[in-house]
């Protein structure tokens, strides 16, 4: 039986989908948290039991530090959603957390000889397009201007002083981890990949959305969103449509 309060804290279920014979690990932004994806929870159950990953370092994990190493996080997490593979799994992650997405699944296939059956990639290059950014090493105003350019952070947070230096060392953390991060760009999954990537997005260009594609040595896809880094604010319906057929497609199978 599964332990569905999960002590170690890094998943929330907001809308337990028992009879669903498949699993969606929802992994956020930097700086984000398992609330963002309340709604794809909400609208996918009963049909697929969501997982939404919860960071350490904020919302009810606030007092725990943080961790700025991409393999640390993977690690970590692979470990938190072990108990959860009686069913088979996909996972969507958005901007850092599409590349953990990629490297959990290297960990599940390498380690565990388990293969999720799909990773939805959103809002994020390839994990081999590298680009050197320093928004870790930028002050606080510098970082909250960061936030303030993607809009990824409701507004009402980024005018609460008091919550944003609760959050802040957070946020700092997870840009820490995702700038210093790098792939190989033969490192590859057996794992289908869909990516999803708005059109304007200052920090994923075309080119470096479609290079997903060299990642995996299964089935690769890809849809284009109007819009920038958080083109999912206006694309809801479609999104969850894409995720829905390709999880009702999806084989219902363990491992």
């Amino acid at each position: 039986m599964i332990d569905k309060q999960n002590a170690d804290g890094w998943i929330r279920r907001y809308h337990a989908a028992d009879e669903s014979p498949i699993r969606l690990v929802c992994l956020p932004h930097a700086g984000g948290s398992a609330s963002f994806y309340f709604p794809m929870s909400q609208a996918l159950a009963p049909a697929v039991d969501v997982l939404s990953v919860q960071y350490p370092g904020r919302q009810d994990r606030r007092h725990e530090p943080g961790i700025t190493d991409i393999g640390v996080y993977a690690d970590a997490l692979t470990s938190a959603l072990l108990p959860w593979l009686d069913r088979p799994v996909a996972l969507f992650g958005h901007s850092m957390g599409a590349v953990l997405a990629f490297e959990v699944t290297r960990r599940l296939e390498r380690d565990h000889g388990v293969s999720p059956v799909r990773i939805f990639a959103s809002g994020r290059r390839s994990p081999s397009s590298f680009r050197q950014e320093t928004v870790h090493l930028r002050d606080d105003d510098g970082i909250v201007a960061e936030m303030r350019e993607l809009s990824g952070t409701n507004s009402a947070i980024l005018g609460d002083e008091e919550i944003l230096r609760m959050v802040l060392p957070a946020i700092r953390s997870d840009y820490t981890a995702i700038e210093n991060y790098r792939a190989d760009p033969r490192e590859t999954v057996n794992t289908p990949i869909t990516v999803l990537t708005g059109e304007s997005d200052p920090r994923t260009s075309a080119e470096e959305a479609d290079a997903w594609e060299g990642h995996t040595t299964g089935k690769f896809d890809i849809h284009r969103f109007p819009g920038g880094h958080f083109y999912l604010a206006g694309q809801q319906a479609r999104i969850l449509k894409i995720v829905s057929d390709e999880l009702a497609a999806a084989p219902v199978r363990k491992g």
